[in-house]
C-alpha cells in the first residue's frame, strides 16, 4: 500500500468530513470508495465501447427475429 498527499480546497474537505461524520467512516475510507466507483464507472464505458465497436445491426436483427412475440404477463403491462 502507498501513501499519497492530496490538496483540496477546504469547502470539498469540509463537505466531505460532514459525510464521513454521518456515515461513520474515515476520510481515508470515503476517498479510496469515490476512487474506486470512478475508476469501474470508466472501466465499465470503455468495456461497452470495446463490446459496440465489434457489433453489428444485422446480428442484432438476427437474434431480435428469434424471440417470440409473447403476450406480456399480466403484471407487466403498463
Amino acid at each position: 500500500m502507498q501513501t499519497m498527499s492530496l490538496r483540496m480546497p477546504d469547502y470539498l474537505k469540509s463537505a466531505v468530513s460532514d459525510v464521513c461524520g454521518a456515515e461513520k467512516i474515515s476520510l481515508n475510507q470515503f476517498i479510496i470508495n469515490a476512487l474506486s466507483e470512478k475508476v469501474s464507472a470508466l472501466q465499465t464505458v470503455d468495456i461497452i465501447e470495446q463490446k459496440a465497436s465489434k457489433a453489428s445491426k444485422k446480428d442484432f436483427l438476427n437474434a431480435l427475429n428469434q424471440v417470440p412475440s409473447n403476450e406480456p404477463y399480466e403484471d407487466d403491462k403498463l
